[in-house]
């Protein structure tokens, strides 16, 4: 006989009810679209991880190379100054030459950027901290990573580059330089000053980005400003060649 705790005449207390098996079922049906869902939507970023694997260095283990390509970011308010994120970025490429890991530097951004013109600034910049303006050459229309590697290579004649941003932006960078021809290496730039926050949003914005890549590469588009071929880039080169 079943043992219980109530007196005579007093009502068993009511078990807790159980979820519906029914309910545990869509709950793990969901989950499972959830795990689905984020698979896919990090397909791209797993690709471009996999694809400049091994290529991010160091500038002690940089590879030599004529060039070093440096990526246009925003500029701070008044547009005369680079903000945090391209701030570091050209400090790594000053150190790049300092080093002779590069003999010239593309600079590429947005001439006509919403900040200001990233390349005037970037320019004044390095001038500012010892590089010499000679080895110095301009990219006015590298309005994204894509057009960037796309001109190094079709305009200024790049096949072989160092590529200077943070490690956030570098393995997509290299993907996509290295699918337009470019023999490319990253060298992480870091964020010295940087927010943890902006860093955290620019994890997130680049997951979207990784889409764009993914599409740029598969179709190979041209760059939005197609320009005839700029032997300056060679010219800096030669200049510096012992």
């Amino acid at each position: 006989m079943a043992n219980t705790d109530t007196a005579p005449g007093e009502a068993a207390a009511p078990r807790p009810a159980r979820p519906p098996r029914r309910r545990r079922r869509v709950l793990l049906r969901l989950a499972a679209v959830a795990v689905l869902l984020v698979a896919v939507v990090m397909v791209p970023t797993v690709w471009v991880h996999a694809a400049s694997s091994g290529r991010l260095v160091a500038v002690a283990q940089a590879p030599a190379a004529d060039v070093a390509i440096v990526f246009g970011a925003q500029v701070a308010p008044g547009g005369q100054d680079p903000m945090t994120f391209l701030r570091n970025r050209l400090d790594k490429a000053a150190e790049l030459i300092a080093a002779g890991k590069a003999k010239a530097l593309l600079i590429s951004g947005d001439a006509h950027g919403g900040s200001g013109n990233e390349v005037r600034v970037m320019g004044d910049y390095l001038a500012q901290h010892g590089v010499d303006r000679s080895r110095v050459v301009v990219d006015p229309y590298g309005l994204d990573t894509y057009d960037t590697c796309r001109r190094a290579h079709d305009v200024y004649g790049v096949t072989r580059a160092l590529l200077v941003s943070q490690d956030i932006h570098l393995y997509r960078a290299v993907t996509l330089c290295r699918r337009v021809g470019v023999d490319a290496w990253g060298v992480p730039s870091g964020c010295d000053g940087c927010r943890q926050l902006t860093i955290w949003k620019n994890r997130a914005r680049d997951v979207g980005a990784a889409w764009k890549a993914a599409w740029d590469a598969a179709r190979l588009r041209p760059p939005a400003v197609q320009s005839p071929p700029d032997h300056s880039l060679a010219d800096a080169i030669a200049a510096h060649t012992p």
